[in-house]
């Protein structure tokens, strides 16, 4: 098996999951985050694009439904021995398998924990499931049951973290190695994705985002590429990801001479990155963290060109997204914790001047002011 933690973290990982599902009185949970499915038992496929769940009940049994193509996948990435099929024709309902397999499970009439906030689960799965157990079951949603034992990392994950961080690293310098005047965005892009996977890494949880000239204000990936001028911007937001633990970096490069706004707005995203790493400590919560960033940006003037989130958890995430849970927004009362993996991007987009300028680095939560994963520091790359 291509199993990447011991067994004993596996089982402390469940032995988490049934305590929080006993304080909520749920007899079994239909887990479709693949990210869940990942951290509970290795089971590491794409296979969840389409109908697939994996049922936890309350004695620590795990079922897999799936389709006849992950039935290898299972039984090779992970822990799980109880996997049931279900087969592809013109009438598949794996809704009402599901419900068979709950009832062989003897789960009729019991209380159950359902992710429905997941990409594994789409909505018109999510009605058939609702349709199914209508009358079987009662169904609660559990979204938010394993993404907070998720969030806090174990020894072993922080290596896998360190190790993506340092792929983290390499596609930067191979990024910049290959950015100049005349430089094709898409041979950029190689560059940097070629480190991660010679590095021994994995595709990231979305796809790595570059863009150029005006699209250097973009905060998403697009299709189409273009050469660098002989004055010009380049914002690049990636991801190094291993055992598909992310750890992320966010930069506007300047080739040429930067102009003094490029330089204005690079202090500033440096100012506020410092002044969110110094809030990511226990006590504080993740809308501090976004306070931070809103109060630098207030103070330089620069308000209307900011964003209303400045970043995120990172952990093992599957596409199409790398962001797990929670977010730095106003308010958002999740507590910072030691040992969390944050990602926090500075974003800062004048529409008006054509002008982007961003920074973002990963961190670890420690019992102070978070650590920064990155070798690289924070001032402006000119090319």
């Amino acid at each position: 098996m291509a199993l990447h933690f011991e067994t004993a973290e596996f089982e402390a990982r469940k032995a988490g999951v049934l305590e929080a599902m006993a304080a909520r009185k749920l007899d079994a949970m239909l887990l479709f985050a693949p990210e869940s499915q990942y951290w509970l038992t290795g089971y590491d496929s794409f296979g969840f694009v389409f109908f697939q769940c994996l049922v936890l009940t309350r004695d620590g049994h795990f079922t897999l439904l799936t389709r006849s193509p992950d039935l290898r996948q299972a039984r090779h990435t992970s822990l799980i021995e109880d996997i049931v099929i279900w087969i592809d024709r013109p009438d598949a309902d794996p809704a009402v398998q599901l419900r068979n397999v709950l009832d062989n499970l003897d789960l009729l009439g019991d209380r159950l924990g359902v992710e429905y906030d997941s990409h594994g689960l789409t909505a018109a799965n999510g009605r058939a499931l609702d349709e199914a157990l209508r009358t079987f079951a009662e169904l609660e949603d559990a979204s938010d049951l394993v993404p907070p034992l998720r969030a806090i990392k174990s020894a072993a994950e922080l290596a896998y973290v360190k190790r993506a961080a340092e792929l983290a690293d390499d596609a930067l310098d191979a990024g910049l190695a290959e950015i100049r005047a005349g430089a094709d965005e898409g041979h950029i892009l190689a560059a940097m994705q070629g480190a991660v996977l010679a590095g021994g890494g994995d595709y990231s949880g979305n796809p790595f985002i570059i863009g150029s000239g005006a699209d250097a204000l973009l905060c998403r990936t697009k299709t189409g590429r273009r050469k660098l001028d002989d004055s010009d911007q380049i914002t690049l937001e990636f991801a190094g990801a291993y055992r598909l633990y992310h750890a992320a970096l966010m930069e506007t490069v300047v080739i040429g001479e930067p102009s003094p706004y490029h330089r204005e707005l690079r202090d500033a995203v440096g100012e506020a990155l410092e002044a969110c790493r110094v809030a990511m400590m226990p006590g504080n919560i993740f809308g501090d963290v976004f306070a931070a960033y809103a109060q630098v940006m207030e103070a330089r003037g620069l308000s209307r060109h900011r964003l209303n989130a400045c970043g995120y958890s990172l952990g093992a995430r599957y596409a199409p997204s790398w962001m797990d849970w929670p977010m730095f927004y106003r308010d958002n009362p999740a507590p910072i914790e030691p040992d969390m993996v944050l990602f926090a991007h500075m974003i800062v987009m004048d529409s008006d001047k054509q002008t982007a300028m961003c920074l973002g680095r990963s961190f670890r939560t420690s019992a102070g002011a978070a650590e920064p994963l990155s070798r690289h520091g924070t001032d402006i790359f000119i090319r």
